[in-house]
Parts: C-alpha cells; sequence; structure tokens
C-alpha cells in the first residue's frame, strides 16, 4: 500500500508514559496528522503486524522489557516496514555511542527530551514529505518496471555483450598500464644500476691509479688488489640483486636470519673511504637478527649512512648514530597489523623541513641543487623500494640544521 498524495498522515507513537503518548500526539493532531500510540515495544510491533501505512515512527529509547533500538530492529527486519522513517526521542543528548547505536539501527533523527513543539512539528513535517517523495518514487519505479518488463530480455543481451566490450577495455588498460609500469620500471632500473655501481668502480679506478702509479710497497700493492677484488664482487653482487630486484616479486628463499650490526659493518666498509676523507664518526648499537635479503638490505644502510656524509653541515664531521628504536605496529600490506623492529639512523646534518617528507623518497627529487650537492636524488628511492619488498616501511623526522632521523621498520619476521 502506498501513500498518495491527499492520504491522510498516519504516524505511530511509541512511548511506555502516557503522558509523553498524549503530549506528542497533541501536538500532532494540530497538524492534521492521524497519531496511533503504543506504550511499549511489544505493542507497537503488534500493531505493525495489522497496520503499515505510517508515514513516521516517534519512538522512545529507554522503554522496559524492549528498548527502541531493539524494537526498530525488529521492525527493520520487515520488508514492507524497512521504508518507513524512525525519529528516537531520549531524554540523553550526550551519549554518543547511544546516538551511534541508533543511527545504525536505521533511525533518521532524534529528538531531545523535552520535546520541543515546533521542533517536533517541523522534523515530522521534513520525514513526512520525504516518505512521501520516496513512496511515489517507488510506485514510479514499479510502474517502469512493468512497461520495460517486455524489453528485459533485450536489454539483458545488451548489457551482456557491452559487458564483454567494457571487460575486454578493462584488460586493454590493465596490459597499458603494466606496459607503462613496465616500461618506467626499466627507467628506475637504469638510473639504479648507475647510481649504484658508481662507489665500486671509483675504488676499482683509484686503486688501480695507485697501482700503475707504482710508489707502493708490496703490502700495500696487496691491500689495493684485495680492495679492487672487493670492489669488484660487489660490482657484481649488485648487479645481481639489481636484476633480482626489478623482478618485483620475492620468495621465502631469498630471506637470510643475520644480524643487522653485520649487514650495516659490511655497508661501511663500503663507505671506508668517505668516512675517512669526511672525519664522520660512526657509532652502532646492539642490533636484533632479522630475515632480510642481506645484500639488499645492505643497500639501505649504505645510502642513509652515504646520506648522512653527503648532506653534513659545512665545517662540521659528520656524526652518525644507528640504534635501535622503539618497536612500532603498522598496517601491512593486506590490511593486518604489524610489529616491527625501528632501526633509526640519525645524523647531524643540514636535515629538511618536514613538508618535504614524501618528496624526498620520489625518484630524481632533488631538495638541492647537483652544483650544491652531488647525487642523482634515486638513493632514498631506492631504500623504499627495497623496504617494500620486505614487505616494511621508511620514514623520517627532520628539521632544518639539526640533523634527520631514519626510520627503517624491519617486520619481526617474514609476512606471507
Amino acid at each position: 500500500m502506498r501513500l498518495q498524495e491527499n492520504d491522510p498522515v498516519k504516524i505511530l507513537v511509541v512511548d511506555d508514559r502516557q503522558d509523553n503518548l498524549l503530549s506528542i500526539s497533541s501536538i500532532l493532531e494540530r497538524e492534521s496528522y492521524i497519531t496511533v500510540k503504543a506504550n511499549s515495544g511489544r505493542a507497537a510491533l503488534k500493531i505493525l503486524l495489522q497496520e503499515y501505512d505510517f508515514s513516521l515512527i516517534l519512538m522512545d529509547v529507554q522503554m522496559p522489557d524492549m528498548n527502541g533500538f531493539e524494537t526498530a530492529a525488529l521492525i527493520y527486519e520487515r520488508d514492507r516496514l524497512k521504508n518507513i522513517p524512525i525519529i528516537f526521542v531520549t531524554a540523553y543528548s550526550h551519549e554518543e555511542e547511544a546516538i551511534f547505536k541508533g543511527y545504525k539501527v536505521g533511525a533518521v533523527d532524534f529528538l531531545y527530551k523535552p520535546v520541543n513543539p515546533e521542533l517536533l512539528r517541523i522534523k515530522v513535517g521534513v520525514f513526512v514529505e520525504l516518505y512521501r517523495k520516496t513512496q511515489s518514487l517507488i510506485a514510479q519505479e514499479q510502474k517502469l518496471l512493468s512497461i520495460n518488463a517486455s524489453l528485459q530480455k533485450e536489454i539483458e543481451e545488451r548489457e551482456a555483450s557491452e559487458q564483454k566490450v567494457r571487460e575486454l577495455n578493462r584488460q586493454l588498460l590493465d596490459n597499458n598500464i603494466r606496459l607503462k609500469a613496465a616500461n618506467e620500471e626499466l627507467d628506475r632500473f637504469a638510473y639504479v644500476a648507475s647510481h649504484d655501481l658508481q662507489e665500486p668502480l671509483r675504488k676499482i679506478r683509484m686503486f688501480s691509479d695507485l697501482i700503475l702509479q707504482k710508489k707502493s710497497s708490496t703490502t700495500e700493492l696487496d691491500k689495493h688488489i684485495q680492495r679492487i677484488n672487493s670492489a669488484t664482487e660487489r660490482m657484481q653482487q649488485l648487479v645481481n640483486d639489481l636484476l633480482h630486484f626489478s623482478r618485483h616479486a620475492t620468495s621465502k628463499g631469498d630471506f637470510v636470519e643475520i644480524s643487522l650490526n653485520e649487514i650495516v659493518q659490511e655497508a661501511l666498509k663500503e663507505l671506508e673511504i668517505k668516512i675517512q676523507q669526511s672525519n664522520a664518526r660512526v657509532v652502532i648499537d646492539q642490533l636484533p637478527s632479522v630475515l632480510v635479503i642481506p645484500t639488499l638490505m645492505q643497500q639501505v644502510f649504505y645510502n642513509l649512512v652515504a646520506n648522512a656524509i653527503k648532506f653534513c653541515k659545512k665545517g662540521t664531521a659528520p656524526e652518525v648514530h644507528i640504534y635501535l628504536g622503539q618497536e612500532e605496529h603498522h598496517p601491512t600490506a593486506n590490511g593486518n597489523g604489524g610489529s616491527y623492529y625501528s632501526i633509526c639512523v640519525k645524523d647531524n646534518g643540514i636535515g629538511f623541513e618536514t613538508k618535504y617528507l614524501e618528496d624526498i623518497f620520489i625518484p630524481f627529487k632533488r631538495l638541492h641543487s647537483y652544483q650544491e650537492i652531488e647525487g642523482s636524488g634515486i638513493g632514498l628511492s631506492i631504500c623504499k623500494k627495497i623496504m617494500e619488498q620486505h614487505q616494511g616501511f621508511i620514514t623520517a623526522t627532520s628539521q632544518v640544521n639539526d640533523g634527520a632521523t631514519f626510520i627503517v621498520g624491519i617486520p619481526g619476521q617474514r609476512l606471507d
């Protein structure tokens, strides 16, 4: 049964107190509304079994036996009643949990005791009009469905054809996106390779020049050759890791449980010359053993310490402190919470403004010109990508001229 334009408006008023029922009814009857009164939730349900042409239900929240929320939930279980708006009437105006619960069960609004007659008339008028329009729209929808029944088969066939076209277009779009991503990854790969292979190449050239000058003792020559071999091995390992890194996937077999102190020490060996030239002081606290891809994690700490040295204050020797911060909890890629070791790399350098935090992890995004500070602007983006491969994270805190602290979040255990 649908409410027509000139049909009388029926409102069900539910309250366990007779004086409240009479008060609300007298206010509404002045507006020519027909009110039906129920003194409990059960009485309201009994009425609704026989009558369902109500435009609105005004229901007290606090009632014995069955409260307003429970009554509303039972009312809305019936299809023919689920479109009737319910306004809850309550004496408690500041209980957010109760208000949330009311809206959750389907309430459209709340009125607070003592009820303001003018506000009651206005709200009832608004929701009665909305109910009329809703019923009108439902009636029109049913009429249209009836008229279009004979065309349904044709529409379904057309939609099936359009769906196939949309699916093909979606596949084409996905393929284009994957192709674009692959091309971008190839570009990043090329820059990563050129960026990270520079240091071993410089070592090879420098120690080769020392050997060619023939000014070193036999012992020094042996050391130079050993360092050349070490740099060559590092280049080979980097090439292998970069090729592996570009696959977008890792397996459990790639991960090894290893002490982070060992990883950091290996990174510092590669930075030996820079540390000596800059008089840098690097302090490493006791760090945990973790499940990681060692060479890739080594690259993270290499880049972070190298940046700490690079972005030092003029006339001030770099100081770097690597330590274990507080355990952190972050959402993982699959939406579940995860526990992480927070490895902090703190320096005394020039720092940066907090507003640039996201920018520093974007490939080739630089906060300083190349003339000011060398670099391609890709080191931190490499760190971010490596941490994503580990299902971890990297972030930072900093202030200008007050150093920076980079936080590397490593899962407490390898996530599937």
